[in-house]
């Protein structure tokens, strides 16, 4: 499979900054999407490898979050395959709001929740992420 230089999901500075701060609270982070109602349709920030992800998941990509001593930091994505058949195509974008999150979510806590905002990709973008193996 080719690279694609298309972005599946971004991260808004707030987001990123809320991620910073969980890192250093929690270690490495992970994001996952599922296909569930309430809670289940939030994405779910969990410390890395706490949950656990198989053949049903799609890694949708990485969050580039900022820079630590070691180099970027990463956050990846996952998603559930059967809501990633609704989502395929659209970008994601990680925001945080304030509000009371989900209770298994690392930042419920702090009193803010995060939240996904879509945009259905361009044509342009399709047609790269299709060329490349991606859909």
């Amino acid at each position: 499979m080719a690279t694609s230089q298309v972005e599946r999901v971004a991260v808004t500075p707030a987001a990123a900054q809320l991620l910073r701060s969980l890192r250093a609270q929690h270690g490495e982070l992970m994001f996952h999407q599922s296909g569930g109602c309430c809670d289940g349709s939030s994405p779910m920030c969990y410390p890395a490898g706490e949950f656990l992800t198989g053949d049903v998941d799609e890694h949708l990509g990485d969050l580039e979050v900022g820079d630590d001593e070691t180099g970027p930091v990463r956050v990846p994505v996952w998603m559930t395959k059967a809501q990633y058949e609704y989502w395929k195509h659209t970008h994601l974008t990680i925001d945080v709001v304030p509000g009371r999150g989900a209770g298994f979510s690392l930042e419920a806590p702090e009193g803010v929740r995060f939240l996904i905002r879509s945009r259905v990709l361009t044509d342009d973008e399709y047609r790269e992420l299709q060329a490349t193996g991606v859909l």
